[in-house]
């Protein structure tokens, strides 16, 4: 039996996500960064979550490269970002385009993001298309607001039933 890629994709429209933006930096490259709504939480104890990576972006490079990166978890409100940073604009361009800072790891932090994680790289595994990359959550800033999410091709956000 197989499933045909249009099949799969139909299917994933139809699970509702939360929006990441995913960076990294170096001081040959600078700052990287990219959309991801692959993400979830892995382990409480000790704290871990993993973000899938597309093994073709330059920020999933250089995720490998320096070990480190942080996970901007995007809120209502900041479709622009998330879409600057799913492509189609250069690095420059994205990190231009946003308020951000330096963390204690060397990552990007997006000082808007409804939460800001700060990881160090334990483990990455090759699936398909993507790294599957896990890391240990050094540092957490929370802010207020409401998440962003995706579904069905398109951003959404929560509303209390």
């Amino acid at each position: 039996m197989s499933v045909d890629a249009s099949q799969f994709k139909s299917a994933l429209k139809l699970w509702a996500s939360g929006v990441t933006v995913v960076t990294a930096q170096s001081a040959e490259q600078g700052p990287r960064g990219m959309t991801a709504t692959s993400f979830t939480s892995v382990s409480v104890d000790p704290p871990q979550i993993l973000v899938c990576l597309n093994q073709s972006a330059d920020t999933g490079a250089l995720v490998l490269e320096q070990q480190v990166f942080a996970v901007n978890i995007l809120s209502t409100g900041q479709q622009a970002i998330s879409n600057e940073f799913a492509g189609g604009s250069s690095q420059t361009e994205r990190f231009a385009n946003v308020a951000w800072e330096t963390g204690e790891n060397g990552t990007p932090l997006l000082t808007s993001a409804l939460v800001s994680m700060e990881c160090k790289l334990v483990r990455q595994v090759l699936a398909g298309s993507h790294w599957i990359v896990i890391g240990e959550v050094q540092s957490v800033i929370c802010r207020s607001g409401e998440p962003l999410l995706y579904y069905n091709g398109a951003y959404r956000q929560l509303e209390t039933i």
